[in-house]
């Protein structure tokens, strides 16, 4: 029997049933579904609408079935159409009639709302420390290896020397902004839509603000359409880890990159390798070719919702059973992803001094030369065009640049610049990629991680 059997004369019939079912995937909204429940009887008694042996009751009602859920122990009915319907139901046949009066002044349209706002802000915070971690990390390693460089690239060509720790800082900052994206979003997030019913509200004498207060929420809705129909917070949320996908999957490039013969700047441990089912030599870098390759289904999850909301009218439709898969499977793949690389890194050899011969190819002087001219009075692009000549001779003539242009008219002024490490000193504005500079990126990035490890940490004792 469904909650709406009274209007039909007829069940639901097979296919459909198998077309709506979703318990198969959104029991594990039980706990989140079970705390709005319980908000919810507190606001039915407040309201007079149950009385406080009837709250006493029902609450511990709802605290049996969450025991059983935790335990392993919950049955699903067949007539179980999803974790709302399977709760209320168990809760009726705990508590009899008494249990039929938790849906009283609610609709699954709010109630679903306010359960997947619950999960999500829990979930929010829970890539936040995830993020937190690998940042952690990244900045371990760096640590570990204070003098080490390497070329900086663009368009994938060596560029201009780094330090190890410039380039890993990077990648935090970059994830740095996913977490203030992320805290963002749950700010939004954190609206009640509890006692917006299935659209336009109740005639019953409810408080929203009570519940939502229950709730840890920090305000509650305004119309009551708009709280039913809303998932940009699903979308939001969905972009953010999409985004965080991105990043990682440049992070993952990167390793299998580093971690090839070719370039041979670093190895992982054997723990984050794999082997080959052929070759008895290979170790190869499944961890990151995955980090990869799991961005292009984050991708996929965020288009799949926006299409599936951008023609629906107001206020809610099925079509919003939609949200939670992808919502699910996009939050387990960054926390799988983001725990998979913080290993990678944590595991990582950096081979300082293959990454150090190819930080000191001769190449990467060619800005400091050109630099050192502008120093003398000409102007940069006249500076650029005489680099740019010496450049072109060294490679046409397969000579080194420092033999090219200390054999040039008075080409001995530029010969301290190509003593190794001098392009990486010479690195000295702000932000740059020198020694110089690092204890003030560091301390910069620093400053952030705190602050984001504070307001991570209020959200958790608020929890």
């Amino acid at each position: 029997m469904t909650m709406w059997s009274g209007r039909f004369s007829a069940g639901m019939d097979e296919a459909l049933w198998d077309l709506s079912e979703s318990f198969s995937f959104d029991h594990v909204l039980y706990a989140h579904d079970i705390a709005g429940s319980t908000a919810h009887v507190r606001g039915l008694t407040k309201a007079g609408l149950l009385s406080k042996e009837e709250c006493i009751q029902l609450l511990a009602v709802l605290d049996t079935i969450k025991a059983e859920f935790d335990q392993g122990r919950f049955v699903r009915l067949p007539s179980d159409e999803d974790i709302h319907m399977a709760i209320e139901r168990r809760a009726t046949e705990l508590a009899g009639p008494l249990g039929a009066k938790i849906h009283t002044a609610r609709s699954r349209n709010d109630q679903v709302a306010t359960t997947l706002r619950l999960f999500t802000r829990d979930a929010l915070t829970q890539v936040a420390h995830s993020l937190l971690a690998l940042i952690d990390t990244l900045i371990a390693v760096g640590d570990a290896n204070p003098d080490a460089s390497l070329p900086g690239y663009t368009h994938l060509q060596r560029a201009q020397a780094v330090l190890l720790t410039h380039h890993l800082n990077a990648h935090a900052l970059s994830l740095t902004r996913d977490l203030e994206r992320l805290l963002d979003a749950r700010t939004r997030t954190n609206r009640s839509p509890l006692g917006a019913g299935a659209l336009a509200g109740t005639s019953l004498p409810i408080d929203p603000a009570y519940t939502a207060e229950l709730l840890d929420f920090d305000e509650t809705f305004i119309n009551s359409i708009d709280a039913v129909s809303d998932r940009d917070f699903v979308a939001e949320t969905l972009f953010v880890l999409s985004l965080i996908g991105v990043h990682l999957s440049r992070m993952g490039e990167e390793l299998v990159l580093w971690t090839s013969a070719e370039f041979n700047f670093a190895s992982l441990g054997d723990a984050f390798t794999t082997g080959s089912s052929m070759l008895p030599q290979k170790k190869n870098a499944d961890v990151a070719e995955l980090a990869r390759g799991k961005s292009g289904r984050l991708v996929g999850n965020l288009t799949g919702l926006l299409v599936t909301l951008k023609g629906l009218p107001l206020s809610y439709n099925r079509d919003l059973q939609e949200d939670k898969e992808p919502l699910f499977d996009s939050l387990r793949t960054v926390l799988v992803v983001s725990a998979a690389l913080r290993g990678a890194y944590a595991s990582m050899t950096f081979h300082a001094e293959v990454a150090q011969r190819a930080a000191n190819d001769q190449l990467l002087v060619a800005i400091d030369i050109a630099e050192r001219l502008v120093g003398e009075g000409l102007p940069f692009r006249q500076a650029h065009e005489q680099v740019g000549h010496w450049v072109g001779e060294a490679v046409r003539s397969g000579e080194n640049l420092a033999s090219v242009v200390l054999r040039s008219g008075n080409g001995s002024r530029f010969e301290d610049l190509f003593a190794p490490g001098a392009s990486l000193a010479n690195r000295t504005s702000p932000g740059s990629s020198g020694p110089a500079t690092a204890k003030v990126q560091a301390d910069r990035l620093g400053e952030r991680v705190t602050s984001l490890r504070t307001q991570l940490a209020a959200l958790t004792r608020e929890g």
